[in-house]
């Protein structure tokens, strides 16, 4: 049996390392230049691979077929492969096939990363065995085929969820639905909203759906299906009937299987209420795994920051310098202008997925003093924010720390959360934030 792999990161190495194992003839191929951690993997591990181009005779010979998150359905080398009759999948999917593990999926336009890392911490203090996979950790094609867990919470992209078919959630959590990747899914909102709920494929009714019903898009889909798992809503609001987690007051509380849950919003290691809405699906998920209130508690208040994420990374003459680079959206961008306490110079740009700034007008016109435009195009940004602070053009990042550093004052905050993808100037948000971090530690 042959297993041609797409792409050569994280999720396919994974992927063929697992394909080897369980007997595949595999060969894997991407059209691009594989990073040289990964080469290396698949030089000294002996494995047949291309790099720079997708050479179709032997693609087309697969039997099955497991392709990077990356790589849209409408790609030449994937409808060929389908044209043929070979079933292409994600890693995820491969990975499930092979696994009797229990899952925690978590997905959503903004906060899947923090619910999942949040997840995963707290039930590592707990003493659970558990692997991190999906978007995080290690791939978990990977894990199945060389340090297999029990159970693994995997955050998954609305990309990874198209890929997947038979694989099923025992616990999934959909944080929220706002307009993102519009470029992917034919500029249509409602395609990537189907995309997102594809998170209830299999599930069963003993089976735990958790979501966030603050969320519009998500409680109006709702509306025209009929999932099969139970359902667990949670809300940053008060007085809320219905809900499995709300507010009251200065507590979060949880309710589900008989049991109740309280939690000061102080004794949450991660501040604004974004991050006490994320920490609420994972106290569900966790409360259905059986663990008790004091672990639960334990591990919401030690969980660390999140690299690129609402991440301080040092104050300078009496400045706040925040890499936020992972928020690549309007509605993440939104959530850390409104975190901010004092003033704010923003600094955002990058490629532009049909962003509609109007959402951040009251907020910048309240927070923003000076928006430092980073990115080859950055004229939408100037005429959408130029009636409410002013606004310094730039195109790169050294530019854009000189403006930066011009503008900010004792006692303001210089926050990256560029709303933006990066692949304008950088390879990824996590390039971008690490350049970011360095530069202002060179300050």
């Amino acid at each position: 049996m042959k297993l041609v792999i797409l792409g050569g990161g994280e999720s396919g190495v994974g992927a063929a390392r697992l394909g080897r194992k369980l007997g595949y003839e595999v060969f894997l191929s991407d059209k691009g230049r594989l990073a040289e951690k990964y080469r290396k993997v698949l030089v000294e591990e002996g494995f047949d691979f291309e790099e720079g181009c997708h050479t179709e005779g032997r693609i087309l010979q697969a039997d099955l077929a497991v392709k990077s998150p990356g790589i849209p359905d409408t790609a030449p080398i994937v409808v060929a492969l389908r044209g043929k009759g070979v079933e292409v999948i994600s890693e995820i999917e491969f990975a499930g096939r092979h696994s009797s593990a229990k899952y925690i999926c978590i997905t959503g336009s903004n906060g899947k990363t923090t619910t999942t890392l949040l997840t995963h911490h707290i039930l590592v203090r707990a003493g659970v065995d558990v692997g991190l996979a999906g978007n995080v950790g290690r791939s978990l094609a990977d894990q199945v085929a060389e340090e297999a867990h029990g159970l693994y919470v995997v955050e998954l992209s609305s990309f990874q969820l198209d890929g997947m078919f038979r694989f099923r959630s025992d616990v999934a959590i959909l944080t929220n639905i706002t307009p993102d990747h519009l470029d992917r899914y034919g500029h249509k909102f409602e395609n990537y909203v189907a995309s997102k709920f594809r998170i209830l494929n299999n599930m069963r009714p003993e089976d735990l759906f958790v979501y966030g019903c603050d969320s519009e898009a998500v409680t109006e889909y709702l509306k025209g299906v009929n999932p099969i798992p139970e359902q667990a809503a949670f809300t940053y609001r008060e007085g809320v009937s219905g809900v499995a987690a709300r507010m009251e007051g200065e507590q979060a509380v949880a309710l589900l299987d008989g049991r109740e849950f309280r939690v000061d919003r102080e004794q949450i290691s991660i501040r604004g209420r974004h991050n006490v809405y994320n920490a609420m699906g994972a106290i569900l998920a966790c409360m259905r795994m059986g663990l008790t209130d004091e672990q639960i508690a334990e591990g919401l208040r030690t969980f660390p920051q999140v690299e690129h994420r609402l991440e301080t990374v040092a104050v300078k003459e009496g400045v706040t310098y925040i890499n936020d680079s992972k928020a690549t959206n309007v509605d993440s961008a939104w959530y850390a202008l409104d975190s901010m306490a004092t003033p704010v110079v923003w600094i955002a740009g990058g490629t532009d997925k049909g962003n509609d700034y109007s959402v951040l007008s009251d907020l910048v016109r309240e927070k923003v003093k000076v928006l430092v435009c980073m990115g080859l195009d950055n004229r939408k940004l100037i005429r959408d924010f130029s009636p409410f602070c002013e606004v310094v053009d730039t195109d790169n990042l050294a530019d854009a720390m000189r403006a930066a550093r011009k503008y900010a004052e004792p006692g303001d905050t210089v926050l990256l959360s560029p709303c933006c993808a990066s692949f304008d100037l950088f390879k990824n948000y996590e390039e971008r934030g690490s350049l970011f971090k360095e530069a202002v530690n060179r300050l």
